[in-house]
C-alpha cells in the first residue's frame, strides 16, 4: 500500500493524538533505547525522544519515512519490514501505535520484537482489535459486491485479533503479558459525512483498485448511506473503532 503522508497528518492526526496515551503505558526512562515499530510520520517517535530516550524508528512505508525525516531530522528513521527486521542493538522497549494491525504475519512480528529486546524489556502497543471498523468493512463489502466487485470486497486489508488470540501469541513466544485490554473507542471523523470517503481513501484504498471516476463516487456514497444510522450522531460522524492495548515483558 502506498501512503499519502501529507493527508495522513492533515486529516488523520487523531492516530498520533490517541497514541499519546499509549506513551503513558510505555513509562519512558531517560537514556533508554526504544524502538518505535510502525512509526508513520514520526510524531510519537519525536515525543519519545523528548522524554530523554534514544529512539530508533522504523516503518514499511518509504513515503512515511521520507516525511518523518524531513520533519524530525534528529530522530533515527529507516524503512523496514515489521515482520522481518533486525537492528544491531538491544532495546529496553519496543513501542507501537496503530501499526500492528497492518502486519498480517503476527508471529513473525512478535518474534522480531522479542529478539530485539533486552531480557526484561517491554513491548507496549495499541492496535485495532476484534470488531474494529466492523460496520465500515461490512458496508464496503456489501456495496462492492452489489457493483460486481465481490473479489475486492473480500480482500483482507487488516489483522484485527481478539485479546486472547494476540496475548496467546505473545506468551507462546516467551513474553509475560502484564496488561491487556480490548475496548470500544468511537473516533470522530473530520468533515462529517465526507469523513467516510476520506477515511476509505486514506486507509482502505486497496478495496477500490481499478475502479474509476463516477462509479467510484457512487460506491463511496452508497457506503456512506449504509453507515449513516451507525455513525451519524447529531451531525457528527464517529467510526466504530475497537482497540487492543497491551504491555508484555520479555522473560
Amino acid at each position: 500500500m502506498k501512503w499519502n503522508a501529507e493527508l495522513y497528518d492533515d486529516k488523520h492526526s487523531f492516530v498520533s493524538q490517541y497514541g499519546e496515551s499509549v506513551l503513558e503505558l510505555l513509562d519512558i526512562k531517560p537514556g533508554e533505547q526504544i524502538l518505535d515499530l510502525g512509526c508513520g510520520t514520526g510524531h510519537l517517535a519525536n515525543e519519545i525522544k523528548k522524554h530523554g530516550a534514544e529512539v530508533t524508528a522504523i516503518d514499511a512505508s518509504p513515503e512515511m519515512i521520507e516525511k518523518a525525516e524531513k520533519e524530525f531530522p534528529d530522530v533515527n528513521f529507516s524503512v523496514a519490514d515489521g515482520a522481518n527486521f533486525h537492528i544491531n542493538k538491544a532495546f529496553d522497549a519496543v513501542f507501537s501505535n496503530a501499526a500492528l494491525h497492518w502486519m498480517h504475519k503476527a508471529d513473525d512480528v512478535i518474534k522480531c520484537v522479542y529478539e530485539n529486546l533486552k531480557p526484561g524489556g517491554r513491548f507496549v502497543a495499541e492496535m485495532g482489535g476484534k470488531g474494529n471498523m466492523e460496520y465500515m468493512i461490512a458496508a464496503t463489502k456489501q456495496v462492492l459486491t452489489k457493483h460486481g466487485y465481490k473479489n475486492l470486497g473480500e480482500r483482507k486489508l487488516w489483522y484485527f485479533p481478539s485479546l486472547g488470540e494476540y496475548t496467546s501469541k505473545l506468551e507462546a513466544r516467551g513474553f509475560r503479558v502484564t496488561y491487556a485490554i480490548h475496548f470500544d473507542r468511537p473516533t470522530l471523523l473530520q468533515d462529517g459525512r465526507l469523513g467516510v470517503t476520506k477515511w476509505l481513501n486514506m486507509f482502505g484504498d486497496t478495496y477500490f483498485e481499478g475502479i474509476k471516476g463516477g462509479e467510484m463516487q457512487e460506491i463511496l456514497s452508497e457506503i456512506t448511506d449504509l453507515l449513516e444510522p451507525h455513525y451519524n450522531r447529531d451531525g457528527q460522524w464517529f467510526s466504530d473503532y475497537k482497540r487492543l492495548r497491551f504491555v508484555a515483558i520479555k522473560e
